[in-house]
């Protein structure tokens, strides 16, 4: 959990039940897992939709994570975007610590930089600007309920801290009163060309915003695409097509 522009510590807890280990903060909200046999494997379904992005975009030379959680997307991203520097802010030294000592967290990695800073702070800088070809948000209170930074010059600093091309995914949640302005304010930074991924089964909603040439992908090459993912990366992401799809019946093509 990376906090916004008021810190405050929360109360960390663990749990574990058939393998997996859970990271709570106080309350019986999940807010990570982690395979103790194959820590790199992603478990949660949002998650997997964070690395949506992947359908459009091979791993990029940078990579921006906002919040590290149980470093599900860290260790992912470790594993499998081999060519791309990852780097994590965290506001909480007790998140970072406890994702070091028990979600398996390299303390030292050449392709690692992890900063203990606010999220918004850390992409107004201007030297970040058009820094990253991947964003990837996910900051959230300690109930689980709803994004922890929701401005929208927050959003347009996301926007503008991507390379061209890029894509930024956002956690949001779809059943929390927050969830129709933070997409109205990701629209808008993002000049409408936003996807909405099939909402997963925990209410969790991710979009995904893209910065640089107009993309146009037809469903065979997208399908394909998918395929691949899921052999190589266990990811469902024949899913995710279906459920774009399914959402603009009649194109021959996903345009954004």
């Amino acid at each position: 959990m990376s906090r916004g522009r008021t810190a405050a510590n929360v109360p960390i807890t663990l749990s574990e039940e058939d393998g997996v280990r859970y990271l709570h903060f106080g309350t019986p909200w999940v807010q990570g897992a982690m395979d103790l046999r194959r820590p790199h494997r992603l478990l949660l379904a949002y998650v997997e939709q964070m690395m949506a992005w992947l359908l459009f975009l091979d791993p990029p030379q940078r990579i921006l994570q906002l919040g590290l959680g149980a470093a599900s997307l860290t260790r992912f991203g470790l594993r499998h975007c081999a060519g791309s520097e990852l780097t994590v802010v965290e506001h909480s030294p007790e998140v970072i610590e406890t994702a070091h000592q028990w979600f398996a967290l390299p303390r030292e990695h050449p392709r690692l930089k992890v900063v203990r800073r606010d999220a918004m702070d850390f992409v107004d800088a201007a030297v970040r600007r058009g820094r990253y070809g991947v964003v990837q948000v996910d900051l959230y209170d300690m109930h689980a309920r709803g994004p922890t930074i929701e401005d929208a010059a927050f959003y347009r600093l996301c926007h503008a801290a991507l390379a061209s091309p890029g894509v930024a995914s956002f956690n949001l949640f779809g059943e929390h009163a927050s969830t129709r302005r933070n997409l109205r304010r990701i629209r808008s930074a993002f000049e409408g060309r936003v996807l909405l991924l099939p909402a997963t089964a925990a209410g969790n909603l991710v979009v995904l915003g893209f910065r640089g040439p107009p993309l146009a992908v037809g469903w065979a090459l997208l399908e394909a695409r998918a395929a691949h993912l899921e052999r190589r990366l266990r990811l469902p992401a024949r899913a995710w097509v279906a459920g774009l799809r399914a959402d603009r019946p009649g194109t021959e093509a996903l345009v954004v």
